[in-house]
């Protein structure tokens, strides 16, 4: 019932909410994005630094995923977050709810709804008798025939809904700074509860470490180009599983997002291709490992949204706390497991690494993927992952500026089309999924086949055919 309470309030919000306002939240969700880039193009010559003299990919991306942790402590600091656990809030406002629940549990079904209603009661009608004419009327329209006249009951029937369920009425009747605060405090208890965070974070934990260590492996075995080429195939994996499993109406699959994506690959193709001259071989294994990283990361974002439709449901540093706490609660038996299997020995780092490996895990990990995430429920899933192929160009192009770094024609190439993929997907879902490569091929196919719809079609048989014989018709002549 709380979850037909929270559609209902969101729904009065949304219906209240401007194209102004949806443009405000596109806006800010692309200036989180670039942000996210920026941070992430940091972290990377960071780990890329790590990665020289501590090769642990395993042991790097668990203590960067344990430091989520630390978003728990807003359950000592947030007074909210206490309240879920105490349930204060619901019960201060129990008169509210139990008009709330009382009125969708009676609009549940069309049976539901006459069961509700009370027993009929029949009242006569009083009806207001019509002004008689004038005796001064002319004859003409005393001889006019009189009209007919429809003739009702005089008895109707009435049924009342009950008060408890008449929650419509009620705010109707109420000031408009109390319904406001009624919807904020709708809103509020409308989130998910600490235990269905928790829960959601249960599932996500593996998925996220399991995209994350795909990726540090495939950093450590395979060349940074290829990486970030099998890396941007995401996108493609987004736009596969928005289709199959959408959460809104911005992950519907049209024809323009796919180009967008393969414009996205193309680009980061030929970026790397710039860079292609420094790298020797290409290990199939770390191959693999991106490939796998790169659909983890599209199972994550859009089975999330999937699962969570607004950002305002889900307490986004509630879930990451609880990611990061079953990461170190579950995942600490993985270096048994590697140390043994040889996959990979397990050492700590000296104080240096440790002092790198914690500024990259606050920064590059705890503050970054709150901000992506909160970017991806503000766009849409696919503007998300495309975004991240955005860090291919920055990263050269700090290379450049700190590094010194000469590149040839065919990274001006390919950074073009990747910014303009990442913009290009975010005008197509702002416009309400406007397709217009579709159109397009519409228009121009309508314009080939104009000519044939033109000319006349050939006249088949039976339409040649004479309904009456002629020979009938001239004996008819000849009878005259």
């Amino acid at each position: 019932r709380l979850q037909m309470v929270w559609v209902f309030i969101m729904n009065r919000m949304s219906s209240q909410s401007s194209s102004s306002t949806q443009r405000r939240r596109m806006a800010l969700g692309i200036v989180i994005l670039l942000l996210v880039d920026v941070i992430w193009v940091a972290s990377s010559e960071l780990t890329s630094y790590v990665f020289t003299k501590y090769n642990k990919p395993f042991f790097s991306t668990f203590a960067k995923t344990s430091m989520f942790v630390l978003y728990l402590l807003g359950f000592i600091v947030w007074k909210p977050w206490r309240q879920q656990c105490t349930r204060g809030f619901r019960g201060r406002h129990a008169a509210f709810f139990a008009d709330a629940e009382g009125y969708f549990a009676a609009c549940t079904t069309d049976n539901t709804v006459n069961s509700s209603l009370s027993e009929p009661l029949y009242v006569p009608v009083k009806f207001h008798d019509l002004p008689t004419e004038k005796n001064g009327s002319n004859s003409d329209a005393e001889k006019t025939p009189k009209k007919p006249r429809v003739r009702f009951s005089n008895i109707m029937e009435i049924r009342q809904l009950p008060s408890s369920h008449a929650l419509e009425a009620k705010l109707s009747r109420m000031s408009y700074p109390t319904v406001k605060e009624q919807e904020s405090i709708l809103k509020t208890v409308g989130k998910l509860t600490a235990t269905q965070v928790a829960k959601i974070s249960f599932f996500f934990c593996f998925v996220w470490f399991l995209a994350n260590f795909s990726y540090q492996e495939a950093l450590s075995d395979t060349q940074v180009a290829l990486v970030n080429i099998l890396s941007s195939t995401s996108g493609l994996f987004t736009l596969i599983l928005a289709a199959v499993f959408p959460s809104n109406s911005g992950d519907r699959f049209t024809l323009s997002k796919l180009l967008a994506v393969i414009l996205s690959i193309g680009g980061v193709v030929l970026v790397n291709l710039s860079g292609s001259e420094k790298s020797a071989g290409k290990d199939k294994i770390g191959s693999l490992w991106s490939l796998v990283g790169a659909m983890l990361y599209a199972v994550y974002i859009v089975m999330i949204k999937r699962k969570v439709d607004r950002e305002d449901k889900l307490d986004i540093p509630m879930f990451f706390g609880f990611v990061g706490l079953f990461n170190l609660l579950l995942l600490w038996p993985g270096f048994f497991l590697l140390h043994y299997t040889g996959f990979e020995a397990f050492e700590f780092p000296n104080k240096l690494i440790w002092m790198c490996i914690v500024i990259n895990g606050l920064i590059g990990t705890v503050l970054s993927e709150f901000l992506w995430l909160w970017g991806c429920f503000l766009t849409s899933s696919l503007i998300g992952t495309l975004a991240l192929s955005l860090t291919i160009p920055l990263s050269i192009i700090a290379d450049m500026c700190m590094q010194k770094v000469q590149f040839s024609w065919l990274f001006f190439a390919g950074a073009v089309p990747v910014f303009f993929s990442f913009f290009i997907a975010t005008l197509l879902c702002h416009y309400n999924n406007w397709d217009p490569v579709m159109v397009g091929i519409r228009r121009v196919f309508a314009f080939i086949c104009r000519k044939h719809r033109i000319q006349r079609m050939p006249e088949e048989s039976e339409q040649c055919e004479s309904l009456i014989p002629m020979h009938s018709v001239s004996q008819d002549g000849d009878s005259c």
